[in-house]
Formats: C-alpha cells, sequence, structure tokens
C-alpha cells in the first residue's frame, strides 16, 4: 500500500467482517498456542489448532475453603456445561496409567500427591481428546503458589477462577454434618441437603477427618495458601459468597463462566437505541456521543435537516412534512444511507436513534450492511412516560423549556402564558406507545443479542447500563 497516499479510508466491510467472524481473537488464540507449545513445524500446528475449534471450550479453575461446597458446584458446572470434571481424587484413580499408580501409592503412605507427580497427571489428562474438545474444571487445583505457577509455566491456563467463601464459623458447622455418597461421590448434608430417597440416606457415610479439630487445622492451611495463590489470576477471578443457597452460588457461578472476558480487539461501536417515545433515547445518545466521540444520529433530526439544506433529497421529503405523514422508508434509508457512509461515521462509529421502527425497517437497513453490534432497548411503564412529555411546557416569549414537576417555571407569570407542544397531550402519547410496543417484540426477536434495561431510573444510571454493554463483550444467554 502506498504511503505517500495516506490516510488510507479502510471500507467498512473489513472491521464489520472482523468483528462479526472475531478475526482478532482467533489470531491473538493461534499465537498464544504457538508460543506455548513451540511445533517445529507451524503450518500443520495451526491447520490442526483451527480444525479443532476448541478456543471457547470451557476452562474453569474453582476453589474454596473446606465445606465451602466447591465440589458441589464443580459438579454441577461440569454435568451442565458438558464438560470434564478434574480433582486430585480422579487423578489418583486413574487407570491404566503410571503416573496415578506412583501417586496412589504416594497418596497411601503420605495422605498427599507432590506437586510435580500431581501436574504431570494433570498434564496427561489435559491432552487426552475429551479434555481438548470439551475442556475441563479444576476443582481445588491448584493447592499452592507453586503448583499455580508451576501450571501457567506448562501453558495451561485457565478462562475463569472462581473463589468460593464464607466464614470459618459456618464452614465448621458444615463440615460437621456433611455426608458422602460412596457409589456416586456427590455430597450431602444432615441440615441443608438431605436427599429424600431412603436408599440414598442409608448408605451415606461421614467422610475422613470430619471433626472440629481437623476442619479448622484445614482452614487454616488454605487461608494460608489462598492468598498467595490469588495475585496468580488476577484479571479472571471472580469471589462468590458461599454463605447463601447452593443454588444461588450455583447461578452466580454459571453466569461469570458464561461471560466472555473484555476482548483487545479492535472496536467500532455501532450503537443502536430502541424504545417508545419518551424512554430517554436521545439524552443517552447525546451522552454517548460525548463521551466516546460517536456519531449522534437521530433519524427525524436527519430528515429535518435534509429539507432545511435544499439537500438533492428535499424535494422528496417536503410533501410528506407538509401533510404530517410519515415518509417511505425507501427515501429515510437514502438519507440514512447517506450519513452513515460519510467517514467519521465509519471510523468512530455512530449511535442510531428513531430507525428502525417496524421488523421491515430493520431488514431493509440489515440488507443495506448496516448491521448495529450493540442494540439496546430501553423499557418505561406508560404512567411515567405521561409524567415525562405530558408536563413539558415551553414560554413562547423565551423559547426557556419547563417541567411541571421537575423544573417549574420561577414565576407565577411565567407560568400563565407557557405552552403545551400538542405533541405531548395524552392521547398522543399513547398512540406512539402503542405502536412501538406492537412491533417491539417482533425487533427483539430480530435482534437476538439486543440487550434490555429499566429505563424508569435516573439517566446516569441508565448510562452506566448501557456504557458497560458497550464495553463488555455480549454475555452468552443463560439456558
Amino acid at each position: 500500500m502506498d504511503a505517500t497516499t495516506a490516510p488510507h479510508r479502510i471500507p467498512p466491510q473489513m472491521p464489520q467482517y472482523g468483528e462479526a467472524n472475531h478475526i482478532f481473537e482467533l489470531m491473538q488464540n493461534m499465537l498464544e498456542q504457538l508460543l506455548i507449545h513451540q511445533p517445529k513445524d507451524p503450518i500443520p500446528f495451526m491447520i490442526d489448532h483451527l480444525q479443532r475449534d476448541n478456543d471457547y471450550v470451557p476452562k474453569i479453575v474453582i476453589l474454596g475453603p473446606p465445606a465451602s461446597g466447591k465440589t458441589t458446584i464443580a459438579m454441577w458446572l461440569a454435568k451442565h456445561l458438558s464438560t470434564n470434571l478434574l480433582s486430585v481424587e480422579s487423578l489418583i484413580a486413574k487407570e491404566y496409567s503410571p503416573l496415578a499408580a506412583d501417586a496412589r501409592m504416594h497418596y497411601q503412605k503420605f495422605k498427599m500427591v507432590p506437586d510435580m507427580l500431581l501436574i504431570r497427571l494433570m498434564q496427561e489428562r489435559l491432552k487426552e481428546e475429551d479434555c481438548v474438545r470439551r475442556g475441563w474444571i479444576l476443582d481445588g487445583i491448584p493447592e499452592t503458589r507453586e503448583q499455580a505457577l508451576t501450571i501457567q509455566t506448562l501453558g495451561i491456563s485457565p478462562r475463569h477462577v472462581i473463589v468460593l467463601s464464607a466464614p470459618d464459623t459456618v464452614l465448621i458447622e458444615r463440615n460437621l454434618g456433611k455426608r458422602i455418597d460412596p457409589q456416586t461421590g456427590e455430597i450431602y448434608h444432615t441440615t441443608f441437603d438431605w436427599p429424600p430417597e431412603s436408599e440414598i440416606q442409608n448408605r451415606l457415610m461421614v467422610p475422613a477427618g470430619i471433626f472440629e479439630g481437623e476442619t479448622a487445622r484445614k482452614l487454616l492451611e488454605y487461608h494460608r495458601n489462598i492468598v498467595r495463590i490469588l495475585p496468580s489470576y488476577p484479571k479472571i477471578l471472580k469471589v462468590i459468597s458461599a454463605d447463601q443457597p447452593c443454588v444461588d452460588v450455583f447461578y452466580q457461578a454459571l453466569t461469570y463462566v458464561q461471560t466472555s472476558h473484555r476482548s483487545n480487539a479492535p472496536f467500532t461501536p455501532r450503537v443502536l437505541l430502541c424504545g417508545p417515545v419518551g424512554s430517554g433515547k436521545s439524552l443517552q445518545a447525546a451522552l454517548l456521543a460525548q463521551k466516546y466521540g460517536l456519531i449522534n444520529v437521530c433519524c427525524g433530526q436527519l430528515l429535518k435537516e435534509a429539507v432545511a439544506d435544499k439537500s438533492k433529497y428535499s424535494d422528496l421529503i417536503q410533501p410528506f412534512f407538509e401533510k404530517e405523514i410519515a415518509v417511505p422508508d425507501n427515501i429515510i434509508m437514502k438519507v440514512l444511507k447517506q450519513r452513515l457512509d460519510q467517514q467519521d461515521c465509519v471510523e468512530r462509529g455512530w449511535v442510531l436513534h428513531g430507525f428502525p421502527r417496524d421488523l421491515d425497517q430493520a431488514h431493509l437497513m440489515d440488507s443495506l450492511g448496516y448491521k448495529p453490534n450493540r442494540v439496546f432497548f430501553l423499557n418505561v411503564p406508560f404512567d411515567s412516560v405521561i409524567e415525562r412529555l405530558s408536563l413539558r411546557r415551553t414560554d413562547p416569549i423565551t423559547g426557556e423549556r419547563y417541567h411541571l414537576m421537575y423544573k417549574p417555571p420561577p414565576t407565577i407569570e411565567v407560568q400563565a402564558r407557557l405552552l403545551q407542544n400538542p405533541k405531548d397531550s395524552e392521547e398522543q402519547i399513547k398512540l406512539k406507545m402503542d405502536l412501538f410496543y406492537r412491533n417491539s417484540a417482533e425487533l427483539e426477536q430480530f435482534y437476538g443479542d439486543a440487550i434490555t434495561l429499566n429505563g424508569d431510573q435516573d439517566p446516569y444510571t441508565v448510562f452506566e447500563y448501557i456504557e458497560s454493554g458497550i464495553i463488555n463483550r455480549l454475555p452468552k444467554k443463560v439456558p
């Protein structure tokens, strides 16, 4: 590419393709694997890596003190995500493995497995096809900082680390009631989680080492180690309180592991704000434009400017304005296309509101290649919208705008001359809201990754939610 022709104009289709197909993340993951494994011939290695298509399989570490419920949460996650659960017990119990046989002998003698032997066992297990294709969950591994650093050195890096936490008094009480099913390995509790089936009740056993002094010793050892392990996972760590119902802990853990971390990929926001009249779309668009330099594209304003500027579409739009009827979709799309194709929109991104209003318009915009990468629906109850809009007034002398509740006029004299825009009457508002909600379900279905927000709160709180939705990668839908 000739450097003398800079700045180069990149076609808008190129970044859209890169974002849609996660090209940056694909290359980043492939480079990581090359540096970790350092194959003699990189080309076949990269082909094999791409064919495996396992960049997003679960790679999870779950840590926690004794009786925090980490094994139960790990088992539930493994079942829900169809992945493999690895623990010290399952690794040393592996059949037909000389390493596992050595580990069992060592464990029978000393009640522990040396770090390097455990890590070699884990490395051997993670190379097996089911772990490569379906991912893994490590239950209680690493146990020490030395294990954590050795695991990192070998290129074994989790995507999510969950640490369960609860007061020691709760854990000691919980541990004393723990029972285990020798057939399935499921953990139960005499108070909190007793099985209804009498068959299971009869075969439950008290695990070894379940008494207060031993539990206190294990807790002390855990606290000594965990503070040295946590710095190894600074950006992928989530602490969850285990002092709550197990189901709540599970759903918090599930939500976290199904959330993608922020990407370093170049990202040009193309934001669509949908919502009924009075939901605050214009204000949120202005705040986004101000903070992030996005181009604020209001469809209604574009049409007015096209008429005022005597543009080439002015004569097409003017008759519809005079008759106060809707401008046809094809004309709106021509004006919108002209604006979105300008270089500032392509380079800096845009925030669009006022279009599309129905499924046909959404299909039209999509067919021409204008695909938002973030869509937000602002939901506001009818009563709140009536309060926001029907109490708006304008001073015909000064042009100052007031709100009878939030920004009342300063004097009775000013209040007496205030006028209401006919569009702010309760009847007009109801018609527009009915129209929006008649079409909103189809729009939400069309934009499957859309984020729905409660717009009936402080506008800056709404803005924080929108901002979070733009900055972070879209969450996966939890089944």
